[in-house]
């Protein structure tokens, strides 16, 4: 990663959520804003809006990779500052994780498992706060799957990776 780019965070999770996941992810956010990376979401409700209202509230950059076209097709939520409209529906979800130098999962359904399974098969860490756990058949440890009890653990744990991830990738290209 380039030294004058901010680090990207994304935060995945659920378009609906209750009180806990919802405040687990405002914190999450708020700790990524704190810790000077950009917040990346989907754009949509849940734990994307939570997300990126506690990043806002920190005075973070918040970026939204949202499913439609335009803003027709996928109102952003309040919290999105840049949206980037894919057209590509669930798909949407490849560009996000990818555009992450890692991801934190706050719960969720279907579509964050999706995005776990994404990053993991692209090498991009995760961190699952109250989130999946998927295992592999095999029985042997993903070591780019870590556990979080609490948002600032999570974050924490993400930075260290993204960073990591960075130092390998300045090696390779040396």
């Amino acid at each position: 990663m380039a030294k004058n780019r901010r680090l990207q965070l994304a935060v995945v999770g659920a378009g609906r959520c209750g009180a806990r996941v919802r405040a687990l992810a405002r914190e999450v956010g708020a700790e990524v804003a704190r810790g000077g990376a950009v917040l990346l979401t989907g754009g949509r409700g849940g734990v994307m809006a939570a997300a990126g209202a506690g990043a806002r509230a920190e005075g973070g950059l918040t970026v939204g990779i949202l499913p439609g076209a335009d803003a027709e097709a996928s109102p952003p939520n309040p919290a999105v500052e840049v949206a980037v409209f894919t057209g590509m529906g669930q798909a949407r979800n490849q560009v996000l994780v990818l555009s992450a130098a890692a991801v934190i999962a706050v719960g969720g359904g279907w579509g964050t498992l999706s995005e776990i399974a994404l990053a993991l098969k692209h090498r991009v860490p995760v961190v699952s706060l109250a989130s999946w756990w998927p295992e592999r058949p095999d029985g042997a440890a993903e070591p780019l799957l870590v556990r979080a009890e609490t948002p600032r653990q999570a974050v924490a744990a993400a930075l260290a990776a993204a960073r990591g991830r960075g130092r390998r990738a300045r090696k390779e290209e040396a």
